[in-house]
């Protein structure tokens, strides 16, 4: 009895580890991303039956990564079941480049495909307009269009203004490209969800994004391990080894409550149900002064770079300085 009771203790304690977004809306700490290769169905609706047992209450997906039917799918039942209740979960997705044209028509059908009546939060993904037939993950160089930010952006709160959503945001947004938004935004972003982890620390971001109330959220925290653009440097770093060794932790788990001393949340994947345990316990673990010291010393790079989305002919960043501005 008393172990039961143990593990309903810790798993509320997991439950209740979030961060107030400028929505009104808090964002659990800690999100469970649904991006694989494969995109089994199967596989995708087991694994995030798995995580809601494990105490995930943040769940990740976009049109792009085809996830979307597979996590409505789990989610519903899971609610239908009685096992949580709607507003117990936070859902995200994301609008691709090819429907930038018509948010408003492409969040109905991202939640026609969930079997949902509301997101908690939808993104931008990408800075990047597509032609409308493009909706696949890397455009070909005719696919390009100019991007008009700002019509994309009068789409998004329209989303909000109709119930659609609870929070809009953005994805992969340099400092300077937020600041172009918010010339004329009439709702500030939530989030930008950026790659973001030890190695690639976004120092310059999450300061600019701190003085503007829009909370980092980081994909790809452990260096997207398993991707095919993905590095195990951030797993293998000798300095996170050693500071996992020092509090019988792992480096995974070190490199994620990394991301969370900086009050980011982290969207981790992984379909393993060891992986999925041992990330999720990073909330329980504690990092010291000199943890943090020794983490900052860090040599960086970014890994996700985004080279699919630059040529120098039909794409409106020519460069990959065009694409990040500073921020890289």
């Amino acid at each position: 009895m008393l172990g039961v009771l143990k593990k309903e203790k810790k798993l509320k304690m997991r439950m209740n580890n979030e961060v107030l977004l400028n929505c009104g809306k808090k964002i659990p700490i800690i999100g469970f991303g649904t991006y694989s290769f494969h995109n089994d169905r199967q596989k995708t609706e087991l694994a995030v039956q798995m995580a809601l047992k494990m105490g995930y209450r943040h769940f990740d997906t976009a049109k792009i990564y085809g996830s979307e039917p597979a996590v409505g799918k789990a989610l519903t039942e899971a609610i239908m079941d009685g096992r949580i209740k709607r507003e117990e979960v936070f859902v995200t997705s994301k609008l691709w480049g090819c429907d930038h044209h018509d948010p408003v028509s492409a969040l109905k059908k991202t939640l026609e495909s969930m079997g949902m009546e509301y997101l908690d939060m939808y993104l931008v993904h990408w800075p990047v307009k597509l032609k409308e037939w493009a909706c696949y993950p890397v455009p070909m160089e005719d696919d390009f269009e100019d991007l008009d930010l700002e019509t994309t952006w009068r789409g998004m709160e329209k989303c909000l203004d109709l119930g659609l959503c609870r929070c809009i945001g953005v994805s992969n947004f340099s400092s300077n490209k937020i600041q172009t938004l918010l010339d004329f935004a009439s709702i500030t972003p939530a989030v930008n969800q950026v790659e973001m982890h030890p190695m690639w620390r976004q120092t310059k971001l999450r300061e600019y994004c701190g003085e503007e109330k829009i909370h980092v959220s980081a994909y790809s925290p452990l260096g997207g391990p398993g991707n095919s653009w993905g590095s195990t440097a951030v797993v293998d770093s000798p300095i996170l080894h050693s500071i996992a060794l020092k509090h019988n932790a792992t480096p995974a788990q070190v490199a994620l409550k990394w991301g969370m001393s900086k009050r980011s949340s982290v969207i981790v994947k992984s379909f393993s149900q060891q992986r999925m345990e041992e990330n999720i316990k990073a909330l329980d673990l504690k990092l010291d002064a000199q943890d943090l010291l020794d983490i900052e010393k860090l040599e960086e790079r970014k890994i996700m770079r985004g080279e699919f989305l630059v040529n120098e002919t039909t794409s409106p960043y020519k460069s990959l300085q065009d694409l990040w501005d500073d921020d890289v």
